[in-house]
């Protein structure tokens, strides 16, 4: 009959502990016998030594045996005898130097040559053996007997039946059987816990059901899109995908460390941690908008994904913008039709001069306002920017003025973080304010943007708090959060190693300061002279 090793988990555990249990029983058994053989073999001998030194020490059996010969009624034979009946020994024999017995358990012994040699115990050493004698196996003893002269007029060998010896042995197996019974027991029963606990852990599974779960979990998290981070109890990271590596910039060696040991203070960690609770939390992060969601889990851990939104932040504030821009545009398109009647109107009164001056004034003064920020700003991009939100904010019925020390000659390093930076401080000045200066200014490599507005301010103990996730005095619109501006402002001028700050407006206002590091290219004195 074939024997079916068991699959599950469980089982298996279960029979490897009893058959471990068992084993370990039985050996432990087998090593404890062994020595208690031996120690009985020992005490045993060393009751007859004894038994011996204690016949041997009687004052009256060397006096006897010089004064009376060897005989069965003799006081060497019935000394012999009292001792062995009061010891319990299997014999007694005196003998005398010549090997021949004055007593004996078999009286028919006595006077005869003893069956083992006594050279030793007439020789004046003690001496203890398991041997077979005349009455069968025994565990014995020798001892030279002396007179008072120390003097070897003799020996003395006691006996004790091996059968004692042996049925004292077998008399201990029950007893250690019962005990290692016991121990098996209890070891059967702890490994029956044991099992049972680990089959409500494993669910039921086998070996190969759970490798192959943890094959298609390590496939499946390194191949997901979203970043997924598990916590423990003691919020340490027990597991980190590739996503979650990129979006918090982190590597494997963070595994087993905390949040707070490889994070910095901030909205992300506490979000991470569960110190601030809701789904769908927004936090930035190393420049990147992320959207959090926390599951805590049964063992007091957690598990959080991540979601990178900073495209689709981008995209909401450019379709932000394009809205403004649509608006501006539907604006001009009034300004241009209201002056095109104007000038429909000039032609027709016959005044072609007040015509003509007119369509240059106009003409004029937009050719020198995109020609003024053109000049100062050398980048395309921050130019058309700050063009487009010049027409916003007049269509708003605000005023955005360019600062008469804006220059900005040198080439941006990456032209779509100024424009993020220098976006978010204008849009949040046209919400609040109707007149904006901008200012940007090139110091070595440095781009410093500053954009100052004539709104309500920001008072002294909130100027910390409006550059954190989250957030804002505004309501959220339908396609993405509110208070995520300023906080990816400074999270920009951070990664340049910069910084983002806010001050009182002489008058009234805020002034907004950024300052990027290593933001631009200086460029030779020669070619600036040559653009310009």
């Amino acid at each position: 009959m074939r024997i079916h090793w068991p699959r599950r988990v469980f089982a298996q555990v279960l029979l490897t502990q009893v058959v471990i249990t068992t084993g370990v029983i039985m050996l432990v058994t087998g090593l404890f016998l062994a020595p208690l053989s031996h120690q009985l073999d020992n005490q045993a001998m060393h009751q007859a030594l004894s038994i011996a030194q204690t016949t041997a020490a009687e004052p009256g059996l060397v006096r006897d045996l010089r004064s009376t010969g060897p005989s069965p009624g003799g006081p060497v034979q019935a000394e012999a005898e009292r001792i062995r009946r009061a010891t319990g020994a299997l014999y007694i024999v005196v003998m005398d130097t010549r090997g021949v017995r004055w007593s004996h358990t078999d009286i028919a012994q006595i006077g005869r040559h003893v069956s083992t040699d006594p050279s030793t115990a007439l020789g004046g050493r003690e001496i203890m053996q398991i041997d077979d004698g005349t009455l069968g196996r025994s565990a014995r003893a020798k001892v030279p007997l002396r007179d008072g002269r120390q003097d070897i007029v003799g020996a003395v060998s006691v006996g004790i039946a091996y059968d004692s010896v042996h049925d004292r042995l077998l008399g201990a197996i029950p007893g250690l059987l019962l005990y290692s019974g016991a121990a098996l027991a209890v070891g059967v029963l702890a490994a029956l816990a044991v099992s049972r606990r680990l089959q409500r852990g494993t669910h039921g599974l086998a070996f190969a059901d759970i490798s192959a779960l943890l094959d298609e979990r390590e496939a499946m998290l390194h191949s997901i899109r979203e970043a997924v981070l598990a916590l423990d109890a003691r919020g340490r990271i027990r597991l980190l995908n590739d996503e979650a590596q990129r979006l918090l910039d982190l590597d494997q060696e963070a595994v087993g460390r905390a949040l707070g040991e490889v994070l910095p203070p901030g909205r992300t960690a506490e979000v991470l941690t569960g110190r601030v609770d809701g789904a769908n939390l927004i936090t930035v992060c190393r420049g990147r908008v992320l959207i959090a969601n926390r599951m805590p889990t049964g063992d007091g851990g957690a598990v959080v994904t991540l979601r990178d939104r900073t495209e689709l932040e981008l995209l909401g504030r450019e379709l932000d913008s394009t809205h403004g821009l649509l608006d501006a545009l539907r604006a001009q398109d009034h300004e241009h039709a209201n002056r095109l009647h104007t000038l429909l109107g000039l032609l027709e009164l016959g005044r072609h001069d007040a015509a003509v001056e007119f369509v240059e004034e106009v003409t004029s003064g937009h050719r020198a306002s995109a020609e003024q920020v053109a000049e100062r700003v050398n980048d395309p991009l921050l130019s058309a920017l700050l063009v487009g939100k010049s027409a916003i904010a007049a269509e708003r019925g605000a005023s955005l003025r360019i600062s008469p020390g804006t220059r900005l000659p040198d080439v941006v390093v990456d032209p779509r973080d100024l424009v993020t930076v220098l976006g978010n401080l204008i849009d949040n000045a046209l919400d609040v304010a109707t007149l904006i200066e901008v200012e940007l200014l090139a110091e070595g490599g440095t781009a410093v943007l500053r954009v100052s507005d004539n709104g309500p301010g920001v008072p002294p103990g909130m100027r910390e708090q409006i550059f954190t996730e989250g957030w804002s005095t505004k309501e959220s619109p339908a396609h993405r959060g509110r208070g995520l501006g300023l906080a990816l402002v400074r999270r920009l001028a951070e990664r340049y190693g910069g910084a983002a700050r806010v001050t009182a407006r002489a008058g009234g206002g805020a002034v907004f300061t950024v300052v990027l590091p290593e933001a631009l290219t200086v460029r030779p004195l020669t070619e600036v002279g040559e653009s310009r």
